[in-house]
């Protein structure tokens, strides 16, 4: 270790996070996204290129007041599958996190493109998804055609429901709970789908030794933020349906779901 000398040394205060893609996804550059190559289409199956899913999202991006920060791209079977998060800044931004796009495409017929809108907390880069921004368009034909509408319409509903999502990150902030509570709305995730009886302990964990200082509060946030830490080594392709499960039932516990 080498020692800071420096008797005012300056502290670097990260803007903008590094989005991790956890679960074991293959990090990949945008230039190895271009090279996969898309299977020929048939009369009733038509895959779109995974870079087009992503141009597509770009450029309507460019028409909002919506400025794109960290991008991160993955490939697996075999460049069959693609999975890429976006980060997303508006003019006035958070300081501890910001908005998210998560983007699939499948050239197996896994599943359909698709966009989902969440969040990724500074200190740490845990990702939760939110259930009301989401589209998915199978791979039928038309899909060439209707893609750009459906990219415009989930950007559009990003852009109306970003006070939302401010709204409720304020509210977990300011819920205080007990550990009494906590520990019952650990044991109620299991059973609305947020995680197994298996993540039970490394939640219990997070929740009562938090390993980031922003997270030593005893409110709701710290909570959520106990969940998404231990949901960073789970299914990728799950997190989406567990974090708007979590937001559910937390929503609930705040007073945020009517």
């Amino acid at each position: 270790m080498i020692a800071n000398l420096d008797p005012h040394p300056v502290i670097a205060t990260r803007k903008t996070p590094n989005l991790i893609l956890h679960c074991g996804a293959q990090n990949v550059e945008m230039d190895e996204v271009r090279k996969v190559r898309t299977p020929r289409s048939t009369n009733s199956w038509c895959p779109i290129p995974h870079h087009q899913l992503i141009s597509q999202v770009q450029n309507t991006l460019k028409t909002t007041n919506l400025r794109i920060g960290t991008q991160a791209h993955s490939l697996s079977h075999e460049g069959q599958r693609y999975f890429g998060l976006m980060e997303i800044h508006a003019q006035k931004s958070s300081d501890d996190y910001c908005w998210v796009l998560g983007l699939r495409n499948s050239h197996d017929k896994t599943f359909p493109a698709g966009i989902v809108a969440g969040a990724s907390v500074f200190v740490c880069d845990n990702l939760s998804f939110s259930g009301e921004i989401k589209f998915a368009r199978k791979h039928t034909r038309f899909i060439v055609r209707d893609l750009p509408q459906l990219v415009s319409r989930s950007i559009g509903l990003l852009l109306t429901k970003w006070y939302d999502q401010d709204k409720r990150i304020a509210a977990y902030k300011e819920a205080d709970i007990s550990d009494i509570e906590a520990h019952d709305l650990i044991i109620r995730a299991t059973d609305v789908g947020v995680c197994s009886n298996r993540l039970i302990p490394p939640v219990l964990s997070e929740w009562r030794e938090p390993r980031h200082d922003a997270f030593e509060g005893r409110n709701v946030w710290s909570l959520f933020n106990a969940f998404t830490e231990s949901l960073k080594d789970g299914n990728l392709s799950e997190l989406p349906k567990r974090t708007e499960a979590l937001h559910g039932l937390l929503d609930t516990h705040v007073g945020l779901s009517a």
